[in-house]
Order: C-alpha cells, then sequence, then structure tokens
C-alpha cells in the first residue's frame, strides 16, 4: 500500500523529556495558526496541549506576535531553501527547470500542507502579518521563478504569464487537494496524501501549465 504523506501532528511530550523542544512548539503553533487563524489561538490553550508551564511561550518568544513571526520563519523558511537550490539556470533546460520547481512547490505543498491553510487565512485580510510573509518569502520564491518565465517569454519559448496569475495555478490551484483534502475526498475517494497521489498529481498540474504556456 502506498505511504501517505503526512505532517507529524504535535502532541505532548512524554513524561521525563525535557518540556517542549523548540521545533515542537513550532510545529504545534503552526498547526493552530493555520486552523483557527491569529486571533483564533490562545497562547494559553496552545501551552495546556503542548502540557508546558504557562509562562513558556512568552518566555522563548516573546508575545504571540513574537511566536507567530517563529512560525512564518521556520515554515516558510523551509520552503525557500528548497526551492531556492532548485533555480539554478545552469543545470537544465529552462523549460524543464520551470516543470521541475512547480512540480516540486506541489509536492513539498503536500508534505506541509498547513502553509497553504495559513496563507489562505492571512491572505484574506490587508495586515502587517501579510505584508511579513508576502515581503519577506512570498517574493523569495516566486521572484526567482517570474524572472525564469520571464527569459523563457523573451526566447520564444512560452507565452507571458502575469506572476500573480501563475503564483495561484500553483499555490492555490495546484496545491489546494492537500490543503483541502476532505473535499479532495469528495471527488475521488482514493487519498490525495497518499504518495503515489502526490507525485502523478504534481506531475500532472507541472505538465498542464508548462503545456498551456508553451509556444509552439
Amino acid at each position: 500500500m502506498s505511504e501517505i504523506v503526512q505532517p507529524k501532528v504535535p502532541g505532548r511530550p512524554k513524561a521525563g523529556e525535557s518540556p517542549a523542544a523548540r521545533e515542537e512548539i513550532l510545529a504545534a503553533a503552526l498547526h493552530a495558526f493555520a486552523r483557527h487563524g491569529y486571533e483564533g489561538v490562545s497562547v494559553r490553550t496552545l501551552q495546556r496541549e503542548l502540557g508546558v508551564s504557562h509562562n513558556l511561550i512568552n518566555q522563548r518568544f516573546g508575545s504571540k506576535q513574537g511566536l507567530w513571526r517563529a512560525v512564518v520563519d521556520w515554515a516558510f523558511g523551509n520552503l525557500v531553501a528548497e526551492l531556492g537550490a532548485l533555480l539554478d539556470p545552469t543545470l537544465e533546460d529552462p523549460l524543464d527547470q520551470l516543470h521541475h520547481v512547480i512540480s516540486r512547490f506541489v509536492e513539498f505543498s503536500a508534505a506541509h500542507p498547513e502553509l497553504l491553510a495559513l496563507m489562505n487565512i492571512e491572505g484574506a485580510s490587508d495586515t502587517e502579518r501579510l505584508d511579513y510573509i508576502y515581503d519577506t518569502y512570498v517574493t523569495k520564491v516566486f521572484r526567482p521563478i517570474g524572472q525564469l518565465t520571464d527569459h523563457l517569454v523573451s526566447t520564444g519559448r512560452i507565452r507571458p504569464i502575469p506572476l500573480r496569475t501563475l503564483h495561484f495555478l500553483i499555490a492555490h490551484g495546484g496545491a489546494a487537494p492537500f490543503s483541502l483534502a476532505p473535499l479532495a475526498r469528495r471527488f475521488d475517494p482514493v487519498d490525495p496524501l497518499l504518495r503515489t497521489q502526490v507525485r502523478n498529481h504534481a506531475q500532472l498540474v507541472a505538465d498542464l501549465i508548462i503545456e498551456g504556456l508553451r509556444v509552439r
């Protein structure tokens, strides 16, 4: 049976362990912010669910806002690092590289569905938090992709596409079945998080976008 791509579910530390490692707190907080939004998250409730002292998060992160920013830096930093390593124009044909980046982004989103869920919440309001995510991370991910598509347009290999359109096709279109898995299962009972399903879906999304852009 195929393996399911599933993020770790945060839980209480085992008895005798040091109370809540930093990554355990960040994973639990990401899950909470992605599900309830910034305003819906209670630091006190989060600490109780983690089984830690009532002031641990404030001691480590300074405030709820400090915790939120640490969560964003941790989660989105991993995405920037992984995709940034793929964007090297000396490695392969630029069109093949664009295909690879798109499929890898979709696969990464399957392993980290909370990122898209968090963006769906934060992207719906014009806030300083959205500014921080966009200016610090979204531009780092999609600006190099935009430079790659500009190069492909200038060499006559693809037709022009606004970066905004490309972003929503990939992130909020191609990756959506993973953050909306219950809805995805209504269309097809096969779990969208099965590793083979993720791989096939990511390749299909990349194929459709590339073939739709390709100049014949």
